[in-house]
């Protein structure tokens, strides 16, 4: 059992708790991209959801804790900092269980994101700066009012919420050798990384980053904390310069590797998503094919599967990197 501070029972719990709109999410193999990539590529596909991203699972996880602390004296209120899809994740899942959610996000968000918080009445605050401005922030908000401050990957429930989809993935019903993760801030990766570590070990569990966002990944590599001065991606839910210390200590636990990825890749791999699999992707949620078409010899013959993560993308953004694609017959 991987030594994390994740807990195998407590997962299996939240799936219990965990609207029902975000479990059991597809999972299907893809012809046509695998016969493109030269392997076998398996899609577990988290946009199909009232957020489009994975991030319900957490956020449904953290709003059950506070409704039912409210019914015992507890505050009903929450805060946290966001690139957009928490935030929307938090504003859904606080509207849901009756909760007063404030969103702090960089003035440079995505706007489609933001207009979707604002659409679900939570509280919106814009900052300059980039996301580690947003969650100084959100930390002000919190010690201010006294309410719940949520961070992601650090909040345990943000990562025992992803976790529930590495044990769709392990229920056995798909072979895969190797899985690709979208590695961020880390919920995800240290979520499903621990119970594939737990309950599938043979499969291979590697994170992707982008090389313009490389801070997490370069601190796995180097076994400790590597701050960045910059950030410069596409790949804003990923994007971040301040790794966590607990959450890159488990991720050192439970990946097998850390890969770098050039933003050409990326584009490539939302490209490929879209005509080859029919898939809106934000660009997060394609760092697994361009992890795929960075490095063909490594994945050859094998059986792997990406976590298409997120599809919160500005249109005219999409548009611009993806061009005229037109969708291919499987």
């Amino acid at each position: 059992m991987p030594g994390t501070r994740l807990d195998l029972d407590r997962i299996r719990a939240a799936r219990r708790v965990i609207g029902r709109e975000f479990l059991e999410t597809p999972q299907f193999g893809c012809e046509p991209l695998g016969r493109r990539l030269g392997c076998g590529v398996g899609i577990k596909l988290e946009t199909a959801n009232p957020v489009r991203s994975f991030k319900g699972r957490g956020t449904d996880l953290v709003a059950s804790g506070l409704a039912s602390a409210s019914s015992d004296g507890g505050g009903r209120a929450a805060v946290c900092a966001s690139a957009g899809n928490l935030g929307f994740a938090l504003a859904w899942s606080g509207r849901r269980r009756g909760l007063d959610v404030t969103v702090v996000a960089s003035r440079s968000a995505v706007a489609a994101k933001l207009d979707r918080i604002r659409a679900l009445g939570a509280e919106l605050e814009l900052v300059d700066g980039d996301f580690e401005a947003a969650r100084d922030r959100a930390v002000e908000i919190a010690r201010e009012r006294g309410i719940r401050l949520v961070e992601d990957s650090l909040d345990l429930e943000t990562c025992e919420g992803a976790a529930t989809i590495g044990l769709e993935l392990a229920d056995g019903r798909s072979a895969f050798d190797a899985v690709l993760i979208a590695l961020g801030g880390g919920a995800m990766a240290t979520g499903v990384g621990h119970v594939l570590k737990a309950l599938r070990p043979e499969v291979e569990v590697i994170c992707v980053q982008p090389a313009g966002a490389p801070a997490m990944t370069r601190s796995w590599h180097e076994r400790r904390v590597v701050t960045t001065d910059s950030m410069d991606t596409i790949a804003d839910g990923v994007a971040g310069r301040f790794p966590i210390p607990e959450v890159l200590d488990d991720l050192l636990q439970v990946a097998d590797d850390a890969v770098l990825v050039r933003e050409e890749s990326i584009v490539a791999g939302m490209r490929l998503l879209l005509r080859d699999a029919g898939l809106v992707a934000e660009p997060s949620a394609a760092l697994g094919v361009a992890a795929l078409l960075e490095d063909p010899d490594r994945f050859a013959g094998r059986r792997v599967v990406t976590i298409v993560c997120g599809s919160n993308v500005d249109a005219d953004a999409y548009h611009r990197w993806v061009g005229p694609a037109r969708l291919t017959a499987p």
